[in-house]
C-alpha cells in the first residue's frame, strides 16, 4: 500500500481534504507546493495531524473497562513521569512534558498502563493544559469512584517558546485535586513528595 493510499480520509466541508487546504496555505505563505521538498508535505501533514488528534476517536470506557480489578488496597497508587504530547488549541503548536497521576483506591484499581493510555487519549486532541489535567482526573473519578484523585502536568508550550514572549525555559504547571487530594493536606503532600522523588 502506498503512502498516499494510507491517508485517504473523509473530505471536509466543500469537498476539500486537509491536504488540499494545506496546499492553499503553502501558497498563501509564499511557497510553491509543487516544488520537490513540499510535493508530498500536504499529505504527510494530514496524516500526522490525524494521528496527533486520534484521541477524538477513542473511548475512555474501552480503555479502562477491561482492566479494573476489585482489591483490598487503600494506599496511594502513583504513576509519574508519563510523557505528554499535545497540541495547543489556540495556535495548533505542540506542548509537551510530564503527567503525574495518583489515586486512593476504593475497592477498585485499574491496570497501570491504562492510566498512561487515558492520558494519551485526552492529550491527542486540541487542548489547553488546564482542561487536559481536569479531564484525566474526572475520568478516573468517574470510572473508579476512588477516595480521591490527583493529577499534575508540567509542560513546555511552543506557543510561548517559539513565538510571543519567546521564553525558552518557561514551564507551565497545572493540577487537579479531587476528593481526599483536595480535602486533605497530608494526602496532597504525600503525592507531591512521591512525584518529587521523595520517600
Amino acid at each position: 500500500m502506498s503512502e498516499t493510499s494510507e491517508i485517504l480520509v473523509p473530505e471536509v466541508a466543500g469537498g476539500e481534504t486537509i491536504a488540499d487546504l494545506v496546499r492553499k496555505m503553502l501558497v498563501q505563505l509564499g511557497e510553491d507546493p509543487n516544488r520537490e521538498g513540499l510535493r508530498r508535505t500536504p499529505e504527510r501533514f494530514e496524516k500526522a495531524l490525524r494521528y496527533l488528534t486520534s484521541g477524538y476517536r477513542q473511548d475512555q470506557d474501552k480503555i479502562l473497562n477491561g482492566a479494573m480489578f476489585s482489591v483490598c488496597y487503600d494506599e496511594m497508587v502513583v504513576v509519574k513521569d508519563i510523557e505528554v504530547y499535545s497540541l495547543c488549541e489556540h495556535h495548533l503548536l505542540p506542548f509537551f512534558g510530564k503527567c503525574h497521576v495518583a489515586y486512593l483506591p476504593n475497592k477498585k484499581v485499574v491496570g497501570l498502563s491504562k492510566i498512561a493510555r487515558l492520558v494519551n487519549m485526552y492529550a491527542r486532541r486540541l487542548q489547553i493544559q488546564e482542561r487536559l489535567t481536569s479531564q484525566i482526573a474526572q475520568a478516573l473519578e468517574e470510572k473508579l469512584n476512588p477516595q480521591g484523585v490527583g493529577v499534575i502536568i508540567e509542560a513546555r508550550h511552543l506557543c510561548m517558546v517559539m513565538r510571543g514572549v519567546e521564553k525558552q525555559n518557561s514551564m507551565a504547571v497545572s493540577s487537579a485535586m479531587l476528593g481526599a487530594f483536595r480535602e486533605s493536606k497530608q494526602t496532597r503532600d504525600e503525592f507531591l513528595s512521591l512525584v518529587r522523588g521523595g520517600k
